[in-house]
Formats: structure tokens, sequence, C-alpha cells
């Protein structure tokens, strides 16, 4: 976890704003979907001052194999259809980040997810489900 905080905060939040209708957006969406990520919300956290990012995109895995074919198949479509590369990532087997600067997405174990409570934590964001 410590890893995590280090990571965001040791980077800052590009001037330009992004949308739930902007190609990055809907690229990493789609690659969860497609790699039949579970529970998936996004919190948007442009109205927060002291926010990392625009958004974050959380979901859920049932093991830490389809933890990292969420991320890689993140990182492959948005490289494909945006072509934009990762500012960072973390992998572990219960909880993996994939730091697109404005964005962040966050895969999970489900155990993992509940746990650390990232919906709680950014209670203010509006949250969006993105269940297909």
């Amino acid at each position: 976890m410590d890893k995590i905080i280090n990571a965001l905060e040791g980077r800052k939040k590009s001037a330009t704003r992004l949308t739930k209708n902007s190609k990055l957006f809907k690229a990493v969406i789609k690659a969860i979907q497609e790699k039949k990520g579970e529970n998936i919300v996004s919190l948007d956290l442009r109205k927060i001052d002291e926010a990392v990012a625009d958004f974050f995109i959380l979901c859920e895995a049932q093991s830490n194999i389809q933890i990292n074919a969420i991320a890689d198949s993140v990182d492959d479509i948005v490289r494909k259809e945006c072509d934009e590369r990762p500012y960072h990532v973390e992998k572990s087997d219960l909880w993996t980040l994939v730091d697109y600067v404005n964005i962040v997405v966050h895969v999970f174990q489900k155990d993992y997810r509940k746990f650390y409570d990232l919906e709680g934590l950014w209670a203010d964001a509006e949250q969006t489900e993105h269940n297909s």
C-alpha cells in the first residue's frame, strides 16, 4: 500500500482534464470488460482539490491471474486505441494499479477492495457503475 501511495504522490496531475467520454476513459472500461472484470466503478475526482487524478476506475478479479490479465488488457487496448503508455504500474497478486496520470486503474481481489475501501475514502466523488 505504501508503494502505491508513494507512486501516486510522486507525480503531478495533468493540466488537461478528462471526461467520461474521453477516448482513454472508454478504452480502459472496454479493456476491463473484455477480461470479465467485475463490479466496475469509476470515481469522478475532478471536483476534489486534493485528488491525484481526474478518475479512479476500480474493478474486481477472481484471482491473481485475472488481475494480471485485466492489467495487461488495459495496457494493450490503451496503447492500440490511444497510443498511450502508463506512467506507472504497480503489480501484486491482490491489487494492481495502472496509472495514466489523469486516470488511475485499480484492479483488486474482492476482499482487498473491501479492506481498502477506496469508494469510502473518496466518498465525495461521483460514482458510476460500468457493468455490462
